[in-house]
């Protein structure tokens, strides 16, 4: 296992916004891959790979350049690594990004899905309540420890670490019916 980490923090020093978003696409298609198979146990034989390649897409496109700009943002706006400037960047992540990012993120895989202005419109009224109060369960927690011990460069990696079964969640919630 030190050999494949080691290869990608050299790949991550030499093109970080590559490979962050490259990560972010992979995490978010397996995160996909989960909950078809594991939530939803269509079964490899109904496993809906246009889904998956779509929902990777939303990792490539959307979430990675997103998070990337905003932790960068977040480190330029909260300088410093104490316990009292994560709690600022955690607080700024949930209450500033996290209602936005999660509308969007329903825009985004609508759109994808190929629903009109009006079935995205009905799905964020539908579901986005809900997901944002999932969102509070885990997100503060997981971001505090992210913005006080990882760095910068390993940001967006860890989350999506963590995310798997948060996007497992948001794959679920952006493709039922």
């Amino acid at each position: 296992m030190a050999g494949p980490w080691r290869a990608y923090q050299r790949l991550l020093s030499k093109h970080p916004w590559k490979v962050q978003i490259l990560t972010s696409g992979a995490l978010i298609g397996f995160s996909d891959i989960i909950s078809q198979q594991l939530i939803e146990q269509q079964g490899l034989a109904n496993h809906n790979i246009m889904r998956t390649v779509k929902m990777t897409t939303v990792g490539l496109i959307y979430v990675a350049p997103v998070l990337g700009v905003w932790y960068r943002g977040l480190d330029r706006l909260v300088v410093g690594q104490s316990k009292t400037a994560a709690f600022k960047k955690m607080l700024l992540d949930q209450f500033a990004l996290a209602p936005c990012f999660l509308a969007c993120f329903f825009s985004v895989t609508g759109l994808l899905r190929g629903l009109s202005r009006e079935e995205i419109w009905a799905k964020i009224q539908k579901d986005y309540k809900n997901a944002l109060i999932t969102n509070y369960y885990i997100w503060p927690a997981a971001q505090m420890l992210n913005f006080y011990f990882i760095p910068l460069a390993h940001r967006l990696a860890v989350v999506q670490i963590v995310a798997l079964m948060w996007n497992t969640y948001l794959s679920w919630m952006a493709n039922k019916v």
